[in-house]
């Protein structure tokens, strides 16, 4: 299967820049896989829907949601060159010593940032917060030691919100709230699982009292979920590790929702990869684990019966993953990308602060 089976045409002016004016007031677009109608819809129409008979198990129980409860750390920083005084952007993606002193970062130019280099960060007001040299490379990545210790109080206090690179701005004060889910709990992401970012207090509470029941795991969302696939066969591409937990408790709904045969539905496709990742012939493994699932067609899914999600980049590794979850009566990537041009031509908003689709 080539990658570029899984590129289309975006229009630029689609690619949502800021986040909805109020959350959870976005358009929703529902893709039936068994008879591929779409109807349009909103997002806060969603517990109604979930509660129609196309989501009721053989029993008449109401379908089972499943979240992805991780925070995104304010894992961006901006420094500047001790000698030149060039701005370097700085992505902090895994800490390398208890300490929190060393730190796997990602940044442009990687080649050019030599051992010994020197980075100093500074906050709004101008004053220096850190320092920071360059001690090597791991991959394509910088490893930076700094001057003190950097964990996500500090982080909290002087960083910046990781917005993808398709908003083409910096964060602002409203980031910190509107890129995280009203549900995060677990700081550890360098991006936020953005499907949830849909849910409100209310339509969460319109769930529970529908007879909608939540469960909450965690996976860190890493950069691997979200970049490119470049090579030119899809199955030659290779994921990231991501690190996820999932509780006794969690575990245990799960399964007795999949033993009464209840609908379970992912809330994003990290939810998704988790729960692939976690399920054996024994039941879903708990505690910490880590996985590099790639899930592109064909795949069978053991797991989730509906996935609610956004729209995605082309040639990514979600836009493959929806394409496998969309196989069904129809072809799964075909089925998506024509549901994509529906989108396009409707003027539905794309990616992270964009509209959503449910997939059942």
């Amino acid at each position: 299967m080539k990658t570029s089976d899984f590129f289309f045409e975006l229009p630029q002016n689609l690619i949502a820049q800021f986040p909805p004016p109020q959350r959870g007031q976005s358009r929703l677009m529902t893709l039936d896989r068994s008879t591929g109608k779409i109807k349009h819809c909103m997002v806060n129409d969603l517990p109604c829907i979930l509660s129609g008979d196309s989501f009721l198990s053989p029993c008449g129980e109401k379908p089972l949601l499943v979240f992805n409860d991780t925070k995104v750390r304010k894992a961006r920083l901006f420094g500047k060159h001790e000698h030149t005084g060039a701005e370097s952007e700085f992505l902090l993606l895994e800490k390398e010593n208890d300490d929190c002193t060393i730190w796997k970062t990602m940044s442009k130019h990687v080649r050019r940032k030599k051992a010994g280099n020197i980075y100093i960060f500074f906050d709004n007001e101008g004053r220096q917060t850190a320092k920071a040299v360059v001690i090597g490379t791991e991959d394509s990545y910088l490893l930076l030691e700094f001057d003190q210790v950097i964990n996500d109080e500090w982080l909290d206090r002087y960083g910046h919100i990781p917005l993808p690179p398709y908003i083409k701005r910096n964060d602002n004060p409203d980031d910190a709230q509107c890129y995280q889910t009203v549900y995060a709990r677990q700081t550890g992401s360098v991006a936020s699982p953005t499907a949830g970012l849909h849910f409100t207090n209310e339509t969460l509470e319109k769930n529970t009292s529908a007879g909608i029941e939540s469960v909450y795991i965690t996976l860190h969302v890493g950069l691997g979920t979200f970049l490119p696939v470049r090579s030119e066969n899809v199955e030659d591409h290779v994921m990231h590790e991501e690190q996820f937990f999932i509780t006794d408790e969690t575990a245990a709904v799960i399964e007795k929702a999949k033993i009464n045969k209840r609908k379970i539905i992912s809330v994003g496709t990290t939810s998704l990869r988790t729960l692939e990742s976690a399920f054996t012939d024994e039941g879903i493994k708990r505690g910490e684990q880590s996985t590099s699932i790639f899930i592109y067609p064909p795949y069978k899914f053991k797991t989730a019966d509906a996935l609610f999600t956004n729209f995605h980049t082309p040639l990514s590794t979600l836009l493959m993953l929806v394409s496998a979850f969309a196989d069904g009566a129809f072809d799964g990537r075909e089925l998506i990308l024509e549901a994509y041009a529906q989108a396009i031509k409707e003027k539905y908003r794309f990616f992270s602060y964009g509209d959503a689709m449910l997939i059942y």
